[in-house]
């Protein structure tokens, strides 16, 4: 399923006519489809740390800018050094300053802006780190990703039943529908997914 398809299944069941374009389309009602689906996409792809999100880059030394589609850590293992011990977080800069200051065998990381910094420096050369992309478009090839969709033939890399589902509540909210049933709906469904997602039965 594409972005225009799942658009149109949306159209069908809002009960609007079906569309020839979304992307790039200058018509109001493709123009609030592109929107809804964009918020749609970012929420379902931010909420869960799908399988198909999840990178590993490999850390030479630091400061270490983290890569372009970097969105969130992967929870409890973000850094990884290259003997196999976790490294710790540090978020509080009075706290990084002593820490750089006197130094420390368990070696300790910080996230300023777009980069990382890691104490003792010897733990970055040939640490790992794990992080969840931002990137959820699928380009049509299926192996280009993207954060936002630019293309009718854009996929997601969650079940795109789910992007219509998402569409629908949101398309009803907007324009002053009753939308309860249908967010209660997505959640169920979302909430299936995960479970799918995670290999849980």
């Amino acid at each position: 399923m594409s972005l225009l398809t799942a658009t149109n299944e949306v159209a069908d069941l809002v009960s609007l006519d079906r569309f020839t374009a979304i992307a790039g389309s200058g018509a109001d009602d493709a123009r609030t489809m592109l929107t809804i689906a964009q918020e749609a996409g970012e929420e379902i792809a931010h909420r869960v740390d799908w399988n198909r999100l999840i990178r590993t880059a490999g850390i030479a030394g630091a400061p270490y800018t983290l890569p372009g589609d970097y969105h969130r850590p992967v929870p409890g293992a973000m850094i990884v050094s290259a003997l196999g011990v976790f490294v710790r977080p540090i978020t509080n800069t009075g706290e990084w300053a002593v820490l750089r200051q006197v130094g420390s065998s368990q070696p300790y990381y910080y996230r300023s802006g777009g980069t990382i910094d890691i104490v003792p420096t010897v733990a970055a050369a040939g640490a790992t780190l794990n992080y969840v992309s931002g990137h959820f478009v699928a380009k049509s090839n299926g192996t280009d990703f993207r954060p936002v969709f630019a293309a009718d033939d854009d996929t997601t890399v969650f079940n795109e039943d789910l992007l219509v589902k998402g569409m629908v509540w949101r398309w009803k909210r907007q324009k002053g529908l009753d939308y309860v049933d249908d967010l209660a709906e997505f959640e169920a469904i979302l909430a299936s997914e995960i479970k799918a997602d995670r290999g849980i039965a």
